[in-house]
């Protein structure tokens, strides 16, 4: 007999091409009078846009949000929120402009509207990281979850194809980990499924043609399924090592989930043989290992860590910290093997067995 709980999170979702144009509307049923929009300092021109859209609900625009959501910037933010009399937020970009969004909402609770442009999921989750004196720190809180998110395929279609794939496997960590976590249940594994199957088919063909509307759409589909399974269950070992090395040396956060996912299902393996074998199904592969890892070189994503920045020197520290404040795993984390773990990740050698 089945025994479970399962908590869906409120939040209201819009989902097409040109949804954002919906904007406006959505800013007008929360009753928002002075929206600050959000942006990194690339996509500030974008924010202004977006801002000039809003008319005179527009408070201004912060676009200085940065990846791993470092704490002096969002003192900054609090700064200029205080200053506008901002009564809401509008993030439109990646998983930095949303974290910052999440920041401010987490000491302000004032209410978010967020329109991703990229595929990680974080705008579905309760989560929060942030970093301070290179090392980050993660919370969940229902105070950081957006009010309305507006998924507008038209925002994906300008991704380059490489961001494209590391961030969709970023999303596919999420789904990965929501089947062998402690809080899994029927529905978010049958989301986690269906989204890690409508990835592995979207970002080949968003490789081969990134204008590909539809599988654009499909992949934005994706990452709304695998960002909800992240916000029902608890993380595991990928999240704490993707965290921790992020964190410490400052790598980029969807290449640094893109290497580490079949490393931490190669761990995880021996401890989750119904996860393992959902994984194998979605990708349509017998090996859920080596199909994550061959989809990850298939669509171009890095293959080292040392490929993106982390020294080598590092790998000790990285060890010692994933073994600090441990997330629940299904395994139990035995240093010897964590190191290992990540020494492979770090020079890009198949994934062992781990014991």
């Amino acid at each position: 007999m089945r025994e479970f709980v399962y908590t869906g999170h409120p939040a209201r979702v819009l989902f097409g091409d040109g949804a954002l144009a919906k904007l406006p509307a959505e800013v007008e049923r929360l009753g928002l009078k002075r929206a600050l929009v959000l942006a990194t300092s690339q996509q500030g021109p974008s924010a202004e846009m977006t801002a000039a859209a809003l008319n005179e609900k527009a408070a201004g625009v912060f676009a200085e949000a940065a990846m791993h959501t470092p704490v002096d910037i969002t003192e900054r933010a609090m700064a200029r929120v205080h200053e506008l009399g901002v009564d809401g937020l509008v993030a439109v970009g990646g998983g930095s402009t949303i974290g910052l969004g999440k920041a401010i909402a987490l000491r302000t609770g004032l209410p978010q509207i967020v329109a991703p442009t990229t595929y990680a999921g974080s705008e579905m989750t309760p989560i929060l990281g942030e970093t301070m004196d290179g090392v980050k720190t993660t919370q969940v809180s229902l105070e950081v979850l957006p009010e309305t998110v507006i998924y507008d395929v038209g925002l994906t279609l300008t991704l380059p194809a490489r961001l494209s794939a590391t961030s969709g496997l970023n999303a596919m960590a999420h789904a990965v980990e929501a089947l062998y976590a402690r809080e899994a249940n029927p529905i978010t594994a049958m989301m986690a499924e269906e989204g890690l199957r409508v990835f592995a088919s979207a970002l080949p063909r968003i490789v081969t043609e990134p204008a590909d509307s539809e599988a654009r759409s499909d992949a934005l589909f994706g990452a709304w399924l695998c960002g909800t399974c992240l916000g029902t269950v608890g993380m595991a070992l990928h999240h704490k090592l993707c965290h921790t090395l992020g964190g410490t040396f400052d790598l980029p956060h969807s290449d640094t989930h893109a290497i580490v996912l079949p490393y931490a299902v190669a761990y995880n393996a021996p401890a989750a043989p119904q996860a393992m074998s959902r994984i194998s199904r979605a990708l349509g592969v017998k090996d859920a290992v080596l199909g994550l890892r061959e989809l990850a070189l298939r669509i171009g994503a890095p293959k080292a860590l040392r490929d993106i920045g982390m020294p080598e020197q590092g790998i000790d520290r990285a060890a010692e910290l994933a073994l600090s404040n441990p997330y629940w795993n299904p395994r139990p984390l035995q240093r010897n093997s964590i190191r290992q773990l990540i020494a492979d990740a770090w020079a890009g050698a198949p994934p062992g067995t781990y014991a």
